[in-house]
Formats: structure tokens, C-alpha cells, sequence
């Protein structure tokens, strides 16, 4: 398992947020770059980006930052959500150098478009499954569906998807730990390998998806933890790195 630092990008800026609402966003950097530059040197093994404003306008709004972000990583691989809804925009960050595509609102309203994504892009289209009480939630999150997300996973087996990000709104920005039970459900009920996102606070939070990543629980993804020094990246990463079933 690899802990996966997060860059929420709104309005330029590297921000975090409560339970996805825009209104109650924390700023962290008004220089995106040099945070990006900072996980790269703490040796980060993946990156994750997601434009904020892009996902509530359907389009992306953070774009040029993405790019400058692929260009100063390099060798480092990064993943891109937020807005994307075209294979036009697909392309555009694959072109820039990302090396996975997250797919969040438009799966799930068009599950078509994942079959047609995976097919142009093989290995590098990822699922964003974002849950509130189960049910899954798009449009930057500001709309709950009536489908649940362990009954959505499933459509998505044998499709060609990379990974399933799978995140519990009611703890994304709230540190109050991570939703265990719900990640390895939604890793038992497929073979796509998961990555966990919201709520992770301290190393007791990697520690548990640790014990349960044989599962296919394959990372975790962490923002305000790593921002406010709650939880120490170099220590997780570590832990990771010299963990043993």
C-alpha cells in the first residue's frame, strides 16, 4: 500500500475542504507548484491532484496548474480528477503527463463513457466512487444519488478500470478517521484494486487499512492529515514500505 498525498486545487490555490463544501475551504498554499515540489522530495510515490472548481463546472477551471504540477513531477506519477467529462480532457492530461485519469460524476451518470475511456486510454482510467452514507454523490459532491456505491462497483468489473477511488464524504477534510468498514467492503465486492480517501487523521489510520489491505486495498489517499501535521507522510510511507501480513 502507498500513502498518496492530495492537492486540492480551488481558485489557484492548494485548499482543503469540510465534506466537500466549497463554502468551508482552508488554504494551504497560494503556490500549488511548490507543494507538489514538496511531496517529490519527501520521496512520495504517487501524487494526487483534483481541480475543485473543475468538478462543479463540469469542465476544467485548474488546468494549467495540473500541467505546470505533471511537468515538475516528472518521474513521479500523478493522478487528475475534477471536471473531467470528455475524452478531449483525457487526452489533454494524459498529454501533459499524468499518468491516471479519475473519472467521478460522468461515471456514474454515464457508465458508457467509462467502457469508451478504457478503451482509448487502457490502464490509465481510474473510477472516483464518492459515497455519503452509501450512496453516491457527483457533481462536487453536491448531489446524492439513490445508488449506492458497493451495488455501482460491481458494473465496473471487467471493464478495463486502473483503480476505484473510493471516498466517505461525511469524513473527507473531518480527520476524524478513515471508514475502514465501507473501504473493504467495496474491496471485497470486486477485483479492481481501491484506494482509500476521507477521513484519515494519523498513522493509527494507515495502520488499520494496513491490516486489511490484502483485500486489494492498494492505497490511501490523505490531505488535511499531512497539511496540519497530524500525520507525519515520511513515518506512513514507511510503514507501508516495511509492512508484513
Amino acid at each position: 500500500m502507498i500513502v498518496i498525498p492530495a492537492i486540492d486545487l480551488k481558485d489557484g490555490r492548494c485548499v482543503r475542504l469540510l465534506q466537500g463544501d466549497m463554502s468551508k475551504s482552508t488554504i494551504f498554499s497560494d503556490d500549488p507548484v511548490s507543494v507538489a515540489r514538496r511531496w517529490k522530495d519527501y520521496g512520495c510515490k504517487r501524487l494526487h491532484l483534483v481541480d475543485l472548481n473543475g468538478a462543479f463546472a463540469g469542465e476544467p477551471v485548474n488546468g494549467v496548474i495540473v500541467e505546470q504540477i505533471a511537468e515538475e513531477m516528472a518521474d513521479v506519477p500523478i493522478q487528475v480528477g475534477g471536471g473531467i467529462r470528455t475524452l478531449e480532457t483525457i487526452k489533454r492530461y494524459c498529454d501533459a503527463g499524468a499518468s491516471n485519469i479519475i473519472i467521478g460524476t460522468k461515471a456514474i451518470s454515464d457508465i458508457g463513457f467509462v467502457i469508451e475511456a478504457c478503451r482509448s486510454f487502457p490502464g490509465k482510467i481510474s473510477v472516483g466512487l464518492d459515497a455519503r452514507d452509501g450512496r453516491l454523490a457527483t457533481e462536487g459532491w453536491s448531489k446524492v444519488s439513490s445508488l449506492m456505491a458497493i451495488e455501482y462497483v460491481e458494473k465496473l468489473i471487467g471493464l478495463g478500470v486502473f483503480e476505484i477511488i473510493y471516498t466517505d464524504i461525511s469524513r473527507d477534510g473531518m480527520m476524524g478517521g478513515v471508514n475502514v468498514e465501507a473501504t473493504l467492503s467495496m474491496a471485497r465486492a470486486t477485483n479492481i484494486p481501491i484506494v482509500a480517501s476521507g477521513g484519515i487523521r494519523d498513522l493509527e489510520d494507515i495502520k488499520r487499512l494496513l491490516k486489511v489491505s490484502s483485500a486489494g486495498i492498494v492505497g490511501a489517499i490523505t490531505g488535511r492529515a499531512i497539511y496540519e501535521d497530524t500525520l507525519d507522510f515520511k513515518q506512513a510511507q514507511l510503514l507501508c514500505d516495511e509492512w508484513v501480513d
